[in-house]
């Protein structure tokens, strides 16, 4: 694949990272996004997605690079994990708060599969409300 500069981008990928640049108040866009470039509507897509979903919304900026930091973790993303560390350190993370995040995401991962493993059923005091499984 080959790296996206400005330069050599179509309009339609240089108004993708124009935006970004002016969101993000950057004077480039990083590599995964001129990889991206490769093929534009994803680039637009992810972007447009990503402007949303880590957007305002019922969680705070840092609780959101914090998770998105703990599935990069689980997807075993470097760029992800060196990326949203990083992002999440601008929005005030300490190296405490990112090293519990590596050691919370280790732990769900090992619980996840071992109660995949032994089939675990759910109890019915954790089915949400309404689901017919509320403790009485």
């Amino acid at each position: 694949m080959n790296k996206i500069e400005f330069e050599s981008a179509s309009e339609d990928v240089q108004a993708v990272y124009k935006d970004i640049c002016t969101t993000r108040n950057v004077p480039d866009v990083n590599n995964f996004w001129k990889y991206l470039a490769n093929e534009p509507r994803m680039l637009r897509h992810v972007w447009e997605s990503l402007k949303d979903i880590m957007g305002p919304g019922a969680l705070d900026p840092l609780t959101k690079e914090l998770i998105y930091l703990a599935i990069s973790v689980s997807n075993n993303c470097p760029y992800c994990m060196a990326s949203h560390a990083a992002a999440a350190r601008a929005k005030g993370a300490s190296e405490e708060m990112i090293n519990e995040v590596y050691a919370v995401t280790g732990l769900a991962n090992m619980t996840n599969r071992l109660a995949n493993a032994y089939q675990v059923p759910v109890d019915d005091q954790f089915q949400p409300p309404g689901t017919g499984g509320e403790a009485a």
